[in-house]
């Protein structure tokens, strides 16, 4: 929080910047409270207020003396104490947490649903259980008289958990695929989930039966609203017995009466992002609806709000424009800045009655606007009266053929894209419906119509097996892109139709190129096959009539030619066995080296045994040999015959 004043009036900023480091020392804490003024009037609410990366969900306990915040990463919860306004504990979880609940009144009971489908439950010293439900959830409420927590989420069915009993319960079935938030009525206890398919569907607890379905998709939908989807349930929430609030994700917030299928009232964001959550502020009668960017606070009675104390004429005025809705205010008055005065040399009216200051200019008659412009700029309607009428000319001129400027590289691909955008706005002015960006206008493609490094190869044999057609087709461009090229050097500024065959013709041959695309297909590869045969031909052609001439390879200083010399060796040790070659090889040493007669070497080694090696199986041996000799024989040994009875 930093506290600032302006004309003897303080005012607390909330949301003003970071506190201090906690790893600065003292010293340059000081040093730099000194320093810095905004420092120094900086005061820290809460202490470490703040998550270190991202803060998903932010609740209040039912006594309004701990706030929980749960965050990632890494995923943890933090608990605030108001009255001490001061972090009393933090707790790292194994995973991010979709939505949390407090069934005490304080932190005591709290009941976490992660995105990995398991629920956790947390006392007052810590973690207490874990379980975890069949599918994905996305919301669940707390059923206080049954002690039954309600889940919703990627499934028809609303999975029921009695913490009395500790088991699950029989589901509640939805005819919708998927629920994505739920609550439940406290005065009345009537449980609700919003759908998928834009429907709210209101349940009894006691029998566990339907009492309502609700359809919100339509009600949603006005004739201000551009709705490009289907509206789907993203919020709800219950305000009393009868009124219920909800959000869809087109960004609507519909208020509705229990007792009534159609909304009192429909609020759009006009942002077309999903409503985040709606909550009701009892002291004040506001609603408050969040989307991803902005938070509206407004009143059910009148979207507006009543007007603050400070400038409460603006009630007055909004009677008036509703009692005249054909006048508009300020009509005979002409806003202008402080520059603008300047420009008309009427700086010294400031302060006077002709001028009247608001916002960041003032206003002054329009007469005497109108009348110092004309003495500053007595051609100023001669300027006026030339502009009207080159509007006039260009509107005339764009009913007509307009001339296309072309850029530098993909000309053909340019002209190819003009023309498909120009049926595409016949098409779209036919049906009134919106036309999709032009690929010349977008900046992102831009490189592609001026980078050479970007031109399309048609001679390529990609291009001419993906575009069958292209051969005909490219003629008629080309023929087109000439006639737009001698335009363009002859400056004129109408382009003429060209002579030949009619429209008609045109399109009958497109419709014939059309079906015959498949022999378009193999005429095409049969062309690429001959010009590859002709291209090998010409190859071997050349290769026929060049000379091959000896080349000479000098061998180091140092190095024996040995190739030649030992090729006989080598077909004669070919000829031998594995072993044979495997014992000439071990009299040649641990390692040979042999080359091969195209000139390649072929290198042969055996591992060498280490000093230490050596010795221990030397050791080993003379050990082996001492035992032999003192070893005494057992032969004379005979076992004599047994008395007795033989056992069997």
């Amino acid at each position: 929080m930093q506290v600032s004043s302006l004309n003897e009036v303080k005012i607390y900023s909330l949301s003003c910047g970071k506190s201090l480091p906690e790893w600065l020392s003292d010293r340059k804490k000081r040093a730099l409270q000194k320093k810095d003024v905004d420092v120094r009037r900086r005061i820290e609410l809460i202490q470490d207020f703040e998550m270190p990366t991202v803060c998903t969900t932010i609740k209040v306990s039912k006594d309004g003396q701990y706030i929980l915040a749960t965050g990632t990463y890494k995923p943890r919860v933090r608990c605030y104490d108001t009255y001490q306004l001061s972090l009393k504990f933090e707790r790292c979880l194994d995973s991010e947490v979709v939505t949390f609940e407090t069934l005490s009144d304080d932190y005591s009971k709290i009941v976490f649903l992660h995105n990995d489908r398991y629920i956790e439950f947390h006392s007052q010293s810590g973690f207490y259980y874990k379980t975890r439900i069949p599918k994905f959830g996305r919301d669940f409420s707390y059923h206080y008289p049954s002690c039954d927590l309600y889940f919703v989420g990627a499934s028809s069915e609303v999975y029921r958990l009695n913490l009395e009993q500790g088991r699950y319960l029989n589901p509640l079935q939805t005819d919708a695929a998927e629920n994505n938030v739920c609550d439940i009525n406290s005065v009345h206890g009537l449980f609700a989930t919003g759908t998928i398919e834009g429907r709210v569907e209101c349940w009894d607890p006691r029998t566990r039966g339907r009492v309502g379905v609700l359809d919100c998709a339509l009600s949603s939908v006005t004739a201000d609203s551009e709705i490009n989807s289907l509206p789907t349930i993203s919020a709800l929430k219950f305000n009393g017995a009868l009124t219920m609030a909800v959000g869809t994700s087109t960004g609507q917030v519909l208020l509705y009466d229990l007792r009534s299928d159609k909304p009192l009232l429909v609020k759009d964001h006009q942002y077309g992002l999903p409503i985040k959550s709606v909550h009701f502020q009892d002291s004040l009668d506001l609603i408050l609806s969040a989307d991803s960017r902005i938070i509206k606070m407004w009143n059910k009675n009148s979207v507006l709000g009543p007007a603050p104390r400070w400038c409460s004429f603006l009630d007055n005025l909004t009677e008036e424009l509703e009692e005249n809705p054909e006048s508009t205010v300020y009509d005979d008055y002409k806003f202008v800045t402080k520059k603008d005065l300047e420009n008309l040399g009427l700086t010294h009216l400031i302060g006077s009655p002709f001028l009247r200051a608001y916002m960041h200019g003032f206003f002054m008659d329009i007469r005497l606007y109108h009348k110092v412009k004309l003495m500053l700029n007595p051609f100023a309607y001669e300027e006026y009266r030339k502009d009207k009428i080159r509007q006039k000319i260009e509107e005339t001129r764009a009913q007509r053929v307009q001339l296309k400027k072309l850029p530098k590289v993909n000309k053909e691909l340019a002209l190819k894209l003009i023309e498909e955008e120009e049926e595409k706005q016949k098409s779209t002015w036919k049906k009134k419906v919106k036309s999709l960006p032009n690929i010349l206008t977008d900046d992102r493609f831009k490189v592609m119509f001026e980078n050479p490094d970007f031109q399309v190869d048609e001679e390529s044999e990609e291009f001419r097996l993906l575009n069958p057609l292209v051969s005909k087709i490219s003629e008629k461009r080309k023929k087109k892109l000439r006639l737009l090229e001698q335009q363009e050097l002859h400056g004129k500024e109408e382009e003429e139709e060209p002579e030949g065959k009619p429209s008609d013709a045109e399109s009958s041959e497109s419709s014939d190129d059309e079906k015959d695309w498949v022999a378009e297909v193999r005429k095409q590869r049969r062309l690429l096959q001959q010009e590859e045969k002709v291209k090998r031909q010409e190859q071997l052609r050349e290769d026929q009539q060049t000379v091959l001439k000896p080349q000479f390879y000098e061998i180091k200083a140092g190095e024996e030619f040995r190739s030649f010399k030992d090729s006989a060796t080598k077909q004669k040790l070919m000829n031998k066995t594995l072993e044979d070659r495997l014992k000439l090889e071990a009299k040649n040493g641990t390692l040979s080296v042999s080359d091969t007669t195209v000139g390649s070497k072929q290198l042969t080694f055996t591992l060498k045994k280490s000093e230490q090696q050596k010795k221990q199986q030397e050791a080993e041996k003379l050990h082996r040999q001492e035992r032999k000799a003192v070893r005494r024989s057992a032969g004379h040994l005979r076992s004599r015959p047994r008395r007795g009875r033989p056992f069997h």
